[in-house]
């Protein structure tokens, strides 16, 4: 099943936070579409949840060093 879901991440300050963020999240199976916006301080991400979790989702994005309100 595909779920959408849209985090509040802090520490993003410019392009390449948001490129970083979605870099490392694309190269996790089952991440369809990520979308980072430094500016809003969000990241969009579309998933299969029979392949990843909202909380693997997480841990990937304060692994490469922001915070997930």
């Amino acid at each position: 099943m595909i779920e959408s879901v849209v985090l509040s991440v802090l520490g993003m300050k410019c392009g390449g936070c948001e490129s970083n963020i979605t870099t490392k999240l694309s190269a996790v199976d089952g991440v369809k579409t990520v979308q980072a916006s430094s500016k809003d301080k969000t990241v969009s991400v579309e998933f299969e949840s029979d392949k990843t979790s909202l909380e693997t989702i997480k841990s990937v994005i304060q692994a490469a060093g922001y915070s997930v309100q």
